[in-house]
């Protein structure tokens, strides 16, 4: 498995979520998944709804434009982001 990976201009990503956190941000790798820290709490979808939101902005797209395929309920996740406008530098490094 490979934690990031580019498929027909879209990105899918293997992460790993803390939430929680004291801010958001891109951790790195941790272990064969990318690391995401969230200040969001794991009830009720507030970590996916925060998790999309941050996604949508570090990459610069619609909201729509990203989509949890896998680990909806988890902190291990499969996310799959649409034509994005801008790859963040942590993540370009892994490409």
């Amino acid at each position: 498995m490979v934690a990031v990976s580019m498929q027909q201009g879209n990105l899918l990503l293997q992460l790993y979520i803390q939430p929680k956190a004291s801010r958001d941000q891109i951790i790195g790798l941790h272990g064969e998944e990318l690391k995401i820290a969230i200040t969001a709490p794991p009830v009720d979808g507030k970590a996916n709804a925060h998790l999309t939101k941050y996604l949508a902005k570090a990459f610069k797209v619609p909201k729509g434009d990203i989509t949890i395929v896998k680990g909806q309920m988890g902190r291990h996740k499969q996310v799959l982001i649409r034509d994005p406008k801008l790859i963040p530098a942590t993540i370009q490094n892994l490409l």
